[in-house]
């Protein structure tokens, strides 16, 4: 298959965790990958040439989805690289993490920075490579947060963002149609090196420990298991008919606690 054959996917921050993950499953099926760093260049570059391993073309480039211009530029690249666009993954996200009853620990700033790339960033990529896609028919996937269902997240800002990712996605869903379908997914907790930076070794095997155990499936997702979950919505079968889905992918958090009397007991 030739270059100019190939279908082409841009997966935004995706140098590292879920983003890598997703890049890498994609050049597994086939995909040409534009692989989308802000400051993990390294690490980005490293991506790429795995990519390019499974026998596909992989570029990197260095953009801000908070920046408009950014978002057109890494659309035109794939253009002009490959001649079409078949498949966003919006997956860059940004926190602040916050204690919910901190309320000052959050400003203006912190809501504007996280919505900036969370909520507009997604919006500016999706409006980026909409031309390219009317042309081929395509899919658009969205990189959510159990956070934007339950409420409960890094900060409260996260969480909101979310939620209005998972509605836009639907507001999305109908001016895209009949050549673009968007969907969402959203995990829950994930094994990444984003979520273990942020913490001692210690408070994170802990935090894992503790959270598999609360889960009805007793597993916290790692980042390979939500890809598989981003390319379902892409390219998997039984995906042709769906546009507008949020999907959650969490081991089941969202169910909440098993109640008492559901199990037989009595006390």
């Amino acid at each position: 298959m030739s270059d100019q054959e190939r279908k082409v996917a841009i997966v935004t921050g995706s140098a590292t965790g879920v983003g890598a993950a997703t890049a890498i499953l994609l050049a597994e099926k086939g995909c040409n990958v534009i692989i989308n760093y802000t400051r993990s260049e390294a690490e980005a570059e490293a991506t790429a040439a795995t990519c390019r391993e499974k026998g596909v073309d992989a570029i990197t480039v260095q953009a801000d989805v908070s920046e408009d211009a950014d978002c057109r530029r890494m659309a035109q690249a794939a253009g002009d690289e490959w001649g079409r666009i078949d498949y966003l993954v919006n997956n860059a996200a940004r926190t602040k993490f916050n204690p919910y009853p901190q309320l000052d620990g959050i400003d203006k700033e912190d809501f504007l920075n996280i919505y900036a790339v969370n909520v507009v960033g997604a919006y500016q990529m999706i409006r980026a490579v909409e031309p390219h896609m009317r042309k081929v028919g395509g899919a658009i996937v969205n990189d959510s947060s159990i956070g934007g269902v339950t409420g409960i997240a890094s900060s409260i800002p996260y969480a909101a963002s979310k939620a209005a990712l998972n509605l836009m996605t639907k507001s999305l869903a109908h001016v895209l149609a009949p050549e673009i379908r968007i969907n969402t997914v959203v995990p829950g907790m994930i094994q990444t090196r984003w979520l273990q930076g942020n913490m001692s070794d210690d408070a994170y095997e802990q935090l894992i420990s503790s959270t598999a155990a609360a889960l009805p499936l007793k597993e916290v997702a790692h980042a390979e298991d939500i890809a598989e979950t981003l390319i379902f919505f892409l390219m998997g079968a039984g995906s042709r008919l769906v546009t507008g889905e949020t999907l959650i992918t969490d081991s089941g958090i969202h169910l909440g606690p098993f109640p008492p009397y559901a199990s037989g007991k009595t006390e």
